[in-house]
């Protein structure tokens, strides 16, 4: 048996409000839209990863997703000029990585990071 997937569900009464962040911002495409669920995603071929943490690293709380991009200034940027505040720097980690931390619609903790 070999996983293949795995998706994280977010459970919204808001559907919508994800086009905006996870689309419009972090160019997600909608792979799936039936109305009552929206799934984003890429065709770019992505690791199966889950992590688990008793804190988010840096004295962080642990956040709910992590993106990783090839650019986050760009999508720091993006995010600032979308109204979404920032919560958690941006941060050049000692275990090589740049991130910040930004609350999506639907109240969710998102790690945006890049490896440095």
């Amino acid at each position: 048996m070999t996983v293949r997937r795995i998706v994280a569900n977010v459970a919204t009464g808001n559907i919508e409000a994800a086009k905006r962040f996870y689309g419009d911002v972090l160019g997600l495409d909608v792979l799936m839209d039936m109305g009552w669920i929206a799934t984003y995603g890429s065709d770019g071929r992505m690791t199966v990863q889950l992590s688990f943490m008793d804190e988010g690293g840096s004295g962080t709380p642990v956040p709910d997703l992590s993106i990783e991009v090839d650019d986050v200034d760009t999508a720091l940027k993006g995010m600032k000029l979308a109204g979404f505040a920032i919560e958690y720097g941006p941060a050049d980690e000692p275990w090589g990585v740049r991130r910040f931390y930004v609350r999506d619609p639907f109240g969710k903790l998102v790690n945006i990071l890049a490896h440095t």
